[in-house]
């Protein structure tokens, strides 16, 4: 059971002096098991996982199997109780009201032994008027009932039809009926981010009352437009579909954010703003916050104001059908109403969205559902999202665009009834795409669709992640641990058959190194397969090839980790960079080239973001496994890269590119190019591979020595290669920090490398720490 409070008692004086005060109950209270056979100290906020760890009652909820093995703490019911006075003459106070936030999820609250609310749904506030039964001091409990024995009590009294899905797969050990309970369910001016400034301004409103009485209220303010734009494109027979903020289009570049961990208690001030400033260290300008997790708290937002990241809102509803009776829809106009009120001063927050995935589960009948039942579905769904959460929408806000699902094909959608025969197809809206089994290689598997918001491949966190949560007997890629962690089916066979495809597996006799070298492994393959897909999207931004394109999002799944695992995340439970995340950064760069071949010609194109026209020059060289020295060089006439367009600035067969360099073929050679000034880099060194790695003739394994430095609080890793090394991979183990580049082919001598750490550490700790590897070690 999942529990965070914010308690505030608001009392209203009587009289010409009305005032409201507030007084937290925030801090220490006890909580009780249902029978009461357990009676402990606890925080508040905080959770009963949290309580029972702090006092070494359980281990960590996340080490091994501990996520079935604590399973009886959610069916248990707990009661939370505190004693508190009342540091105020009550007599002098006309109404004394109890305010919650955040209570997960199904309680009844009682006041010295009186009952006085219940709650049943986390994402809203509850206001419960105590005047009458409040005294100097007293006794608060809140009695919580097991939200798993609650949510199939709901789903048995809902008996006229079943509500799919009502189980999830056996492989994420998850609960039944979820879609049955308002509570999270989670997995097992103003300018965007590289637009402009993210100015705000210091507002304070004066209220001035007869008889004298003012006061006064202060906020920051924020100034800014979104549009939605969806209108026909030349040469397509579909409709546009992206974000113009102040009236600039912007290609939406970013990732998809779930709860950073189980246990909300966890989530402090320090590790949001570790994990959101990743997010524009990496080029990102936008994250969608995912339906299946919880609205994030106030801070989130406000981080994300000031760092210029846009957010895609959606509604806590996802890849489930919901019931529509009375209760049920009671509940949730309060939840979205109050989630309105509480969001939409925030310039980040550019879109509502009803669901995720929940229009494509209908209408691709993912849960087989009847024919003849389907117009009860059909009905449910408009009266949810379209009658119901879209109305409250605008009824509270009415400066964003809403929409009711994703993917969903927008205003087709809306057209056909708000659910579309074929919610992917690429001509309107929004898709998510994934494919594990094909190429990922091959950028021709992929939709050219006007906005892809979900789309990735998944990989393991690093051993020193891992090394936390497990025992020696786990460290197997067959072990029981490795195939419990895995939620999602066949997973660790999927990321083996996609690197394989590209890749020698690892084949060490030593079990704990093949672990380690399959786990680098995971993460290249991931890293490789996002950046080849993404870039295909970037590319896409101005052109339409058979009536697709027009591409102005890429949002992969996903940003952020909720507990050390494979996942499709860039950043590793706790904010470890991921080499994807690396790899990011460089393919979110506001300038970019993209290469690729297609029919045995390779191209190069431009990408920008930038506001205005650049004059610049590519470069394009071609290494031999063998050499450090490149064996071919050419460099273009300058040219004017247009502000945010992609345009083909370089094509040429791949055989005459290859005739041209002593003694390069596919296997022995590798193409790196650039954007440059006269007299600067531009853009990031982006490389394109000639064939598989597995197939590479001439690859050495390299000799990779680092010599750090301190340069006030940054570290300087200078590293020297005896070989050419592609995929290097440079770890501190658990020293929390980033590095300015990782994962990266070194085709030089030589390379310099930052380490910016996030807590303080010293040459010494890093230097047993380091470890350095590259593909050909693996081997």
């Amino acid at each position: 059971m999942l529990l965070r409070l914010l308690l505030l008692l608001a009392l209203c004086g009587a009289g010409s002096a009305a005032m409201v005060v507030s007084v937290s109950l925030r801090g220490s209270w006890r909580i009780r098991s249902g029978n009461g056979s357990l009676e402990l100290p606890a925080e508040v906020p905080g959770c009963v996982h949290s309580a029972l760890f702090h006092q070494r009652l359980i281990q960590d909820p996340y080490y091994r199997f501990n996520n079935l093995n604590y399973r009886w703490i959610a069916l248990d019911n707990w009661t939370y109780i505190k004693k508190f006075k009342i540091p105020f003459d009550l007599s002098k106070w006309r109404k004394v009201k109890l305010v919650f936030e955040g209570v997960d999820t199904v309680t009844v609250v009682l006041l010295n032994n009186i009952p006085v609310g219940e709650t049943d749904n986390m994402f809203r506030s509850y206001s419960f008027d105590i005047t009458h039964v409040v005294q100097a001091i007293n006794i608060l409990e809140v009695h919580f009932q097991s939200p798993v024995i609650y949510a199939d009590q709901r789903s048995k009294v809902h008996t006229h039809y079943s509500v799919p899905p009502n189980c999830p797969p056996r492989v994420q050990d998850g609960e039944c009926h979820v879609n049955f309970i308002r509570k999270s369910v989670t997995i097992e001016t103003w300018w965007p981010h590289g637009h402009g400034n993210q100015t705000g301004y210091n507002m304070t409103v004066l209220f001035k009352l007869d008889g004298g009485l003012s006061f006064e209220k202060s906020a920051k303010v924020y100034f800014r437009t979104v549009e939605l734009i969806e209108e026909p494109i030349k040469g397509s027979r579909g409709l546009s579909f992206y974000f113009k903020i102040n009236g600039l289009p912007i290609f939406l570049k970013g990732s998809n954010w779930i709860p950073p961990d189980s246990f909300q208690d966890r989530v402090t001030s320090a590790l949001l703003r570790l994990l959101l400033q990743s997010v524009v260290d990496a080029n990102m300008n936008a994250l969608r916050v995912w339906g299946g997790g919880i609205y994030e708290q106030d801070e989130f937002y406000e981080l994300c104001d000031e760092l210029g990241i846009m957010v895609w809102q959606d509604f806590m509803f996802a890849c489930a059908l919901y019931p529509t009776d009375q209760d049920f829809m009671d509940s949730v106009r309060a939840e979205v109403a109050y989630q309105v009120r509480r969001l939409k001063s925030h310039p980040s927050v550019i879109t509502w969205s009803g669901n995720n995935e929940n229009e494509a589960a209908l209408m691709l009948n993912w849960y087989d559902i009847q024919s003849s039942n389907l117009s009860t579905y059909i009905d449910d769904y408009v009266t949810l999202y379209v009658k119901n959460i879209r109305r409250i929408v605008f009824e509270g806000d009415q400066t964003r665009p809403f929409i009711t699902s994703s993917p969903t094909n927008g205003a087709k959608s809306t057209a056909e009834g708000w659910l579309s025969e074929n919610p992917y197809d690429p001509n309107y809206g929004d898709v998510h795409f994934y494919d594990y089994v094909g190429d990922c290689w091959n950028w021709k598997i992929f939709p050219k669709a006007r906005f892809v918001s979900e789309y990735g491949y998944q990989s393991w966190p690093s051993f020193s992640t891992l090394e936390k949560v497990s025992s020696k007997e786990d460290w197997s890629y067959e072990s029981k641990f490795a195939h419990h962690r895995q939620h999602f089916t066949d997973g660790n066979y999927k990321m083996l058959h996609q690197a394989a495809l590209h890749f020698k597996l690892p084949q060490s006799a030593d079990q704990l190194r093949k672990f380690k070298d399959t786990i680098y492994l995971t993460q290249v393959m991931q890293a490789q397969c996002v950046k080849t897909e993404t870039e295909f999207y970037r590319r896409s931004r101005s052109e339409v090839v058979h009536g697709e394109g027009h591409t102005m999002g890429a949002l992969y799944w996903q940003l952020n980790d909720i507990w050390q695992a494979p996942s499709w995340s860039s950043l590793e439970y706790g904010g470890k960079w991921k080499m994807l995340h690396y790899f990011a950064r460089h393919f979110f760069a506001p300038l970019l080239p993209v290469g690729f071949e297609n029919e045995d010609v390779f191209f190069i194109y431009g990408v920008s973001d930038l506001h205005s026209d650049h004059k610049m020059m590519l470069t394009v060289r071609v290494h031999t496994w063998s050499s450090l020295e490149p064996v071919c060089s050419e460099t273009t006439k300058p040219f004017v890269m247009k502000a945010g367009e992609s345009a083909l600035l370089y094509d040429k067969p791949v055989a005459e590119l290859l005739r041209g360099c002593t003694n390069c073929t596919r296997q022995s050679c590798v193409v790196s190019f650039y954007l440059s000034t006269a007299r600067e880099l531009l853009s990031p060194t982006n490389y394109h591979f000639l064939s598989s790695p597995k197939e590479a003739k001439g690859l050495h394994k390299a000799n990779i020595t680092a010599t750090i430095s301190q340069q006030g609080d940054t570290f300087v890793f200078h590293l020297k290669t005896s070989a050419v090394a592609p995929f290097v991979w440079l770890d501190v183990g658990s020293i929390p920090g980033r590095f300015s580049d990782n994962g990266f082919l070194m085709t030089e001598e030589t390379r310099t490398v930052f380490f910016y750490p996030w807590k303080p550490t010293n040459e010494s700790e890093l230097e047993r720490s380091f470890h350095v590897t590259s593909l050909a070690d693996i081997y």
